[in-house]
């Protein structure tokens, strides 16, 4: 039996795999060694009481998450899973790479994963490769749900929204320029806050004002991540998140206007993931 877990700062979504099949879903909230203790990441886990009425049943964890960028960042995560499934093998990646393993169709490719944060890989069946790292969203993850909310609340706050944006925003989450702020610069997961706001931007997403926004970010995130790769006009270009998920067509538009061939567009990277380690055979035998 194995389980499978991916991550990003808002949710964590678990499979629990025997003889090939799933047996049991569940999701918890996000693990992410950049803002949580292994404390908590127990914590989170343990919360899951089905999956922890199975522990001893399962000989390898599979987990991949946001934040576990390095070694170090790794093993907070290991530390605290070993702290629950004793009997098991613990892998930790970061969630790019869950990104490659759920896309890849047998050739080499490219995986953008553009969700509350942003990032990219090459991936050739053998070795994920990264030209440009991400830097998270302070100093970057241009066209991630983080960095489109944090251009409306700048925009709400500078008061540069459309009349009827600003109207519609206001009655929607009648907040101030003192709950953003607290929000932002003295509570935890300030990405996670400023990516809830990709919603609003979804349910308004023909305005004018919102098109002109989305694609200078989308075409952002092509050049700074994608283009990165001198020779990624020779391979198929995969998508896995919310922003390619829900705004397929402006990414299309920017594919088409800079001739990249467009592969698979996924919004969660989990039922891939477990086909893909079922292919390689990573079960109970």
């Amino acid at each position: 039996m194995i389980l499978i877990g991916t991550s990003g700062s808002s949710k964590c979504d678990w499979e629990l795999i025997q003889d090939n099949k799933k047996v049991l879903t569940l999701s918890s909230s996000g693990i992410n060694p950049y803002f949580h203790t292994e404390d908590i990441i127990e914590v989170s886990v343990r919360s899951l009481g089905e999956l922890v009425a199975r522990m001893e049943e399962i000989e390898v964890v599979f987990f991949y998450g946001s934040g576990c960028s390095s070694k170090k960042l790794q093993n907070i995560v290991e530390r605290s899973l070993s702290r629950i499934f004793t009997k098991s093998h613990i892998y930790v990646n970061h969630d790019i790479v869950a990104a490659a393993f759920a896309t890849y169709e047998g050739t080499p490719s490219i995986t953008c994963l553009m969700g509350t944060g942003a990032n990219s890989c090459f991936f050739d069946g053998d070795i994920v490769r990264q030209e440009v790292p991400g830097i998270d969203y302070v100093l970057g993850d241009e066209g991630s749900g983080a960095y489109f909310g944090k251009i409306l609340l700048q925009s709400f706050l500078r008061k540069q929204l459309p009349p009827e944006i600003a109207t519609a925003f206001e009655q929607t989450y009648n907040i101030t320029k003192h709950d953003i702020l607290q929000n932002v610069y003295m509570k935890p997961f300030a990405n996670v806050y400023l990516a809830s706001f990709s919603q609003f931007i979804h349910e308004h997403r023909d305005h004018p004002f919102f098109r002109v926004i989305l694609k200078d970010g989308i075409r952002k995130y092509v050049e700074i991540y994608l283009e990165c790769f001198s020779d990624h006009k020779n391979y198929t270009v995969h998508f896995v998140g919310s922003i390619p998920y829900f705004f397929e067509d402006i990414l299309r538009e920017i594919l088409i206007e800079k001739e990249i061939a467009l592969g698979q567009i996924i919004k969660e990277p989990i039922e891939h993931l477990v086909q893909y380690h079922i292919n390689k055979h990573y079960t109970t035998k």
